[in-house]
């Protein structure tokens, strides 16, 4: 997993539009990288609306906030649609990006290991390095989490 200081790697993916999304796109900003498992399940959709919730105030920081997953770029437009997600859902079905950051690896449910998404944020700063990692992240109180260090 990425580290803070360290550069966060370029990434180029679609959102929900079918419009390419760049890390470069927001060279000035603050920005909110948070990988999460899957649409509409009860976990990833508390983590987006918390973050929905408070969006005004990240952006009133100066931050914006990109949340990706490997779901479809379809799959992203019904869940922004059906919760009101202010922000950009980005798809990586490759997991390019989730492996260069570090958010996939391997997971344990039931005594049974898998390889999958792992929950985590990155805030990158305006010159793009790393200046905050959360590797276990809590959907319900993790948006407040954020605000705060921003």
């Amino acid at each position: 997993m990425l580290q803070e200081g360290e550069k966060a790697p370029e990434f180029s993916l679609p959102d929900a539009d079918g419009k390419t999304v760049s890390l470069t796109d927001f060279r000035g900003k603050k920005v909110v990288v948070y990988f999460y498992p899957k649409d509409n399940t009860p976990g990833c959709t508390t983590e987006a609306c918390a973050f929905r919730d408070v969006y005004d105030d990240i952006l009133a920081k100066g931050a914006v906030v990109l949340g990706i997953s490997a779901d479809s770029e379809q799959s992203h437009i019904n869940f922004r649609k059906k919760f009101n997600l202010p922000f950009f859902l980005l798809s990586d079905k490759e997991k390019t990006v989730l492996q260069s950051f570090g958010a996939w690896g391997e997971k344990k449910m039931y005594g049974k290991s898998y390889m999958g998404i792992l929950r985590s944020t990155f805030i990158i700063d305006e010159e793009g390095n790393v200046m905050k990692v959360f590797p276990k992240v809590s959907p319900r109180e993790h948006a407040a989490e954020v605000l705060e260090v921003l």
